[in-house]
């Protein structure tokens, strides 16, 4: 017989005992027995290590139907004493539970924690996408007179409230200051007294007139614009998704 079969059979022969006592001995005696191992599970909890918590816990919950037995036998073994005995054991399992209940409090408040060798693992899995940071390229405003030189076309001019560009085409009711994203794939102007901006993306070769927007930067060679500075910005695409701008 191993170790463990042992002790499981030395705690059922200890079980029956302390049950056989308990019916056989005078419930007056008994009731005083339970009760003190009540009181020592809630007065004295910081003193107990779980072994013995435990073994006073199978006590009260083995020794209450011996208690039983003797109470009916005292009362004559009549069907009223059997109904006594099946209500006291209504409420003795009750407060049972109950005591149960307030015993294991800190149990049911304490965190959960994972027994799984795989969860350090989890906890290192990334949930959802990858949070992106965005941080803009600030704004290089050129401030033209007359003629200015054009990284990707060569040189560009400003007279009559526009742009003319070394291919020919015409900006037209801008500011005389521009801005180029910084690889000159876009270039950005704004409307006259500042109701809004145009864009040209030239690598697609589309304009772009956003009234009410202004530029707040780049990210990736796309503009980011905003309605007022305290604004969160927004990207084109954005922002044509939803007609805020038009296609010239």
């Amino acid at each position: 017989m191993t170790r463990r079969r042992r002790l499981a059979s030395k705690y059922w022969l200890s079980t029956l005992a302390w049950l056989v006592l308990l019916s056989v001995l005078p419930w007056w005696l008994g009731l005083p027995m339970l009760l003190a191992l009540a009181a020592a599970l809630l007065l004295l909890p910081h003193r107990l290590v779980d072994e013995h918590a435990e073994l006073l816990r199978g006590a009260l919950s083995w020794g209450l139907p011996g208690l039983l037995f003797a109470l009916q036998r005292a009362l004559g073994g009549g069907l009223m004493a059997w109904g006594a005995a099946l209500l006291g054991a209504l409420i003795g399992y009750t407060l049972l539970a109950g005591l149960e209940a307030w015993l294991d409090r800190h149990k049911r408040r304490a965190p959960a924690t994972w027994s799984s060798p795989e969860w350090p693992e989890l906890a290192q899995t990334p949930i959802g996408p990858a949070a992106e940071i965005i941080e803009l390229q600030p704004l290089q405003w050129q401030h033209v007179n007359d003629v200015l030189d054009d990284p990707l076309l060569g040189q560009l001019t400003y007279r009559d409230d526009g742009f003319q560009l070394a291919d020919g085409r015409v900006i037209r009711n801008v500011d005389p200051q521009l801005s180029f994203s910084p690889a000159a794939r876009w270039l950005a102007a704004t409307i006259r007294s500042g109701r809004g901006t145009v864009l040209w993306d030239r690598q697609g070769d589309r304009h772009y007139r956003l009234d009410g927007w202004k530029l707040s930067g780049w990210y990736r060679e796309q503009p980011w614009l905003a309605r007022r500075e305290q604004d969160m910005p927004q990207a084109l695409s954005m922002l044509v998704a939803t007609d805020s701008g038009h296609d010239d």
